[in-house]
């Protein structure tokens, strides 16, 4: 295998991107670990005002997220969503964002986001860790980004991760956060926001697992759940398409039924995470690695679908808009892939 080495000039700019991709992705992956490792050590090896500083730091992130679901409401520190770091992250692949329709304060918003990719990347970005494109195009809207419950129990990230807007995907924080007051003169919105815009990767982790360079493959047909809470609480639905989000990264090949795929599927059935070996770049090389590559991601919101509230949805009208969902991101696709998609009479969409 021949390996191609990056170029010794490369314009500063660029290495500045570079560094803050690398930089974020390997110490997010490393702090990940090392937060499990770091408290095990420390209960294992500590003395005992460590271990009893350990057990009482893991008391309150237990009891914390029970009481609060480890929400943090309004939009947080500016400098967590806004700073150099991200900046120059988002500038890496780029991450644009589109917007086709406004999405007026005086309601709530659940963004249906697809694909999910292997990294979820163009949604993080535009929605959690650098939102003043967002805050740009929908102003007094809040972003945020749901994810994994158990995230939120992993010692030190569960901090970072709601510093930068995310939030438990569980039913009752959806709950919390889709059913808060509009009303720009209740207590909640004194930070000038009226509403909470709620991305949902709704594919997760199967539709990571399909995840492969020019494959859209969205898990959807069956995943329902996200339908039957927007009308449970009167949010509307907001089809969300981010295209290149498939070809940032490869994974090891896992055509269904391989023993790379049989063993991914039980992991995630035990888990609720898929096991993916990503396939990308590395720091000073383009041929291997575990960091995603340079293509542009493009973030298009579409226009919400508004639903009638009701405690309990009638099947039929939650199969109504489940389809309207499905029909509005076939139209999304078909009309920007051959602006967005680089040799997009090969790409097509397939709906599972």
């Amino acid at each position: 295998m021949k390996i191609e080495w990056a170029p010794l000039e490369v314009p500063m700019e660029r290495r500045r991107q570079t560094f803050a991709m690398a930089f974020f992705i390997l110490s997010f992956m490393i702090l990940s670990l090392g937060s499990y490792v770091l408290v095990a050590a420390l209960l294992i090896y500590g003395g005992l005002v460590w271990r009893s500083l350990v057990v009482i730091y893991l008391v309150y992130v237990f009891a914390n997220h029970r009481r609060t679901h480890s929400i943090m409401d309004g939009n947080g520190w500016k400098i967590s969503r806004n700073n150099w770091l991200f900046r120059h992250y988002r500038d890496y692949f780029p991450v644009q964002l589109i917007k086709t329709a406004d999405l007026p304060p005086n309601k709530n918003y659940i963004l249906a986001s697809f694909p999910h990719g292997v990294l979820a990347t163009g949604i993080s970005i535009n929605m959690g860790l650098d939102i003043s494109k967002w805050l740009e195009l929908f102003p007094q809207v809040r972003p945020k980004v749901a994810t994994l419950d158990q995230n939120f129990l992993t010692p030190i990230v569960r901090g970072l991760l709601r510093s930068w807007g995310l939030v438990s995907v569980s039913k009752d924080a959806l709950v919390y956060l889709l059913s808060k007051s509009n009303d720009p003169e209740h207590k909640d919105n004194r930070d000038g926001f009226t509403s909470n815009a709620v991305a949902i990767l709704v594919g997760g982790a199967q539709e990571a697992l399909d995840s492969h360079p020019g494959k859209y493959i969205l898990t959807l047909k069956n995943r329902k759940g996200f339908v039957k809470m927007a009308i449970r609480t009167g949010a509307s639905i907001v089809p969300s398409f981010s295209f290149g989000e498939v070809d940032i990264i490869d994974q090891l090949a896992n055509p269904p039924n391989s023993p790379v795929r049989r063993f991914q599927d039980f992991v995630k059935r035990i888990t609720g995470i898929s096991p993916l070996i990503p396939v990308g770049r590395g720091i000073f090389n383009y041929t291997f690695g575990i960091l995603p590559n340079r293509r542009r991601i493009v973030q298009v919101v579409g226009s919400p679908i508004d639903v009638v509230k009701s405690a309990e949805p009638d099947a039929a009208y939650v199969d109504k808009i489940h389809k309207q969902v499905i029909d509005d991101l076939e139209k999304m696709f078909a009309r920007y892939k051959d602006v967005y998609i680089p040799n997009s009479k090969q790409s097509k969409l397939i709906i599972h």
